[in-house]
């Protein structure tokens, strides 16, 4: 299965738009934000992607509360399935423990990180924003029965092409 993940999207609907348009050009089947949505207009984006998507609120969200019945956006840490794969999903990285998840991920930093260890996968997708460098970012996680496939995407903002590198880690 292929998951576009994105995070800190911020005031930015035109870097969203676009990079949601890549990981869908590159077979994403679900959608996963790790909040600071910070506008309806983000959560429209994620609606009409028509991916099975869910999110939660950032610390920057407050503003979208009124709109949880509407979207599927969450408090956090927000525990879930996507076929027999645990997830918790959160914003700020500060529940990393407990709940035994399989992938854990976040947001927050506005910084790309990965790591695997203890049998789950810890993911921060960066920044789709470009707030804390001139790089947009997402991440495409491809979840097969032995791997995880991490395909990091970034593009300078005055550009229109992705770079990507790709992580795997052997899934135990």
């Amino acid at each position: 299965m292929k998951i576009a993940v994105m995070s800190d999207s911020h005031l930015k609907s035109g870097l969203m738009r676009e990079a949601l348009q890549h990981l869908k050009a590159q077979g994403a089947q679900y959608l996963i934000h790790a909040g600071d949505l910070c506008t309806k207009e983000n959560l429209e984006i994620l609606k009409e992607a028509n991916l099975p998507y869910v999110s939660v609120y950032g610390n920057n969200d407050a503003s979208l509360i009124e709109y949880g019945h509407e979207f599927n956006i969450y408090k956090e840490p927000y525990l879930f399935k996507i076929k027999e794969v645990k997830f918790k999903l959160m914003h700020l990285p500060f529940y990393m423990a407990g709940d035994d998840p399989d992938v854990v991920i976040f947001g927050h930093t506005h910084i790309f990180e990965h790591d695997y260890k203890n049998e789950t996968l810890f993911l921060n997708p960066g920044e789709i924003c470009a707030r804390e460098k001139p790089l947009s970012e997402c991440v495409l996680l491809e979840i097969n029965e032995n791997e995880y496939i991490i395909n990091y995407y970034y593009k300078d903002i005055n550009t229109t092409h992705f770079e990507k590198k790709e992580i795997l880690y052997e899934r135990k």
